[in-house]
């Protein structure tokens, strides 16, 4: 034993034991001289215990201990040793957070705390300005009390954060907010809110041009193409070089239209978030018809196209939008598939909602190409597209439908083995035997 206090307190009980016995030899009363020692003994422990109690729970923080000595002395020191750490430990905790507060109220972005329940905790100055918080009025409001749009809540009920939301700001519809809504803790959320108005108006500046542009150009290129379609209709007394170079014009003025179609195809489909025309979709029957025009464009390559749609499911959207992403996507495979292969379709539904997969037999695709695939013009090789006649549009149009449709596209390839590019649709795209069908 190390402690000097713990001899002194046991020498002083030993003592008042000596003391008990010497006065029960001179009185004749052992016993009641015990008692009485210990009484006095245990009557000082219990005053200490009280001046003790009434420290701890003074109201001045820093009050230095009562005056003891022995055991209690030492346990005084000792808590208030603690007591002096915790309040430097706590001190600089505080320094810690005042700073982080201050950090992030100098953000233009604004930054939201969320309990697990939705109900607001913390924000910054910015969530104030763009989205017209309140304090301390606010604070334990639900979000979905402040932020109105169904957007939002589909997007914060859902949990699921991967991609950002963008929606107007509702105090100020003129701006642009893109929410990025990170989980931690036990369920709670932490949000983070930026304008973004001016990269929106780029961007539909850059749609509104796109969109301008194809259209004046679809006029002069059919009159083109109609010229050239004329002269090939009386080429037989052409010298057979122009003949030649006729039909190429020809061919690449056909590859413009198409260029053209989808460009305009993929500006209608920015231009809103839902499809007006949106009616229950048989998918077999329309995967059936896709299935006979695939077979069509395989022609001499006589690929092997089936189709597993054994789930008569019918899903809501617009009838020409999911014709135009599956039969991309079909064709795609029919495309980049070597002659005589495997091409499967595979269209189920699950408690999670709808799935097409469209799997193929062919040259496959890198891993570092899969992230950019559904980017506009983006081309794994320059020269497979050239060979193909493709626009680098399809896959871009194709997530563009699926995002208008709830959806998602996944894609796993392994290279000289093949792809399977499949589309989730969630439970809500998915429509009851009740409602009338469009084939």
């Amino acid at each position: 034993m190390n402690n000097p206090w713990l001899w002194a307190a046991l020498r002083r009980l030993l003592g008042l034991l000596l003391l008990a016995l010497l006065a029960g030899v001179i009185t004749g009363q052992y016993a009641w001289m015990l008692v009485l020692g210990l009484s006095g003994y245990l009557a000082w422990m219990f005053s200490q215990t009280l001046r003790l109690n009434s420290w701890l729970e003074s109201p001045i923080s820093d009050e230095p201990p009562p005056d003891s000595f022995g055991l209690w002395g030492e346990i005084f020191d000792r808590i208030y040793r603690l007591q002096r750490r915790d309040q430097k430990v706590r001190g600089r905790m505080q320094a810690v957070i005042d700073r982080i507060q201050e950090s992030t109220a100098a953000l233009r972005d604004a930054v939201i705390m969320v309990d697990s329940e939705g109900t607001l905790d913390w924000w910054n100055r910015a969530a104030e300005t763009l989205l017209g918080l309140r304090s301390p009025q606010d604070s334990g409001q639900p979000i979905g009390n402040l932020v109105r749009d169904p957007r939002f809540k589909d997007y914060f009920d859902k949990r699921d954060y991967r991609e950002p939301l963008e929606i107007p700001a509702p105090s100020k519809p003129h701006l642009r907010l893109q929410f990025h809504v990170t989980l931690y803790g036990q369920g709670d959320r932490l949000l983070l809110v930026r304008d973004v108005t001016r990269m929106h108006q780029l961007e539909q500046m850059r749609k509104d041009f796109v969109a301008n542009v194809s259209h004046e150009l679809r006029t002069p290129l059919t009159v083109i193409t109609g010229y050239l379609e004329t002269l090939l209709d009386n080429s037989d007394d052409l010298n057979p070089r122009w003949k030649r170079a006729l039909q190429q014009m020809q061919q690449q003025g056909g590859r413009m239209q198409n260029l053209l179609n989808d460009l305009l195809l993929l500006a209608r489909l920015e231009t809103t978030d839902y499809p007006a025309d949106s009616q229950p979709v048989a998918v077999d029957l329309l995967l059936l018809s896709i299935q006979q025009d695939a077979i069509a464009l395989s022609g001499s390559a006589h690929h092997k196209i089936s189709v597993d749609n054994s789930t008569r499911g019918k899903l809501k959207g617009s009838s020409a939008e999911l014709r135009s992403a599956f039969s991309n996507l079909i064709f795609n495979a029919v495309k980049y598939t070597p002659a005589e292969g495997q091409i499967s379709i595979r269209w189920w539904q699950d408690e999670q909602g709808g799935h097409l997969s469209v799997s193929d037999s062919g040259i496959g695709i890198e891993p570092q190409h899969l992230p950019r695939l559904t980017e506009r013009f983006y081309r794994v090789d320059a020269s497979r597209s050239s060979a193909t006649g493709g626009t680098g549009l399809g896959l871009a149009i194709v997530k563009h439908v699926l995002l208008r449709h709830k959806g998602r596209l996944e894609i796993s390839s392994v290279p000289g083995q093949g792809s399977t590019f499949t589309c989730h649709f969630p439970t809500s795209q998915l429509s009851d035997s009740k409602q009338p069908v469009i084939s």
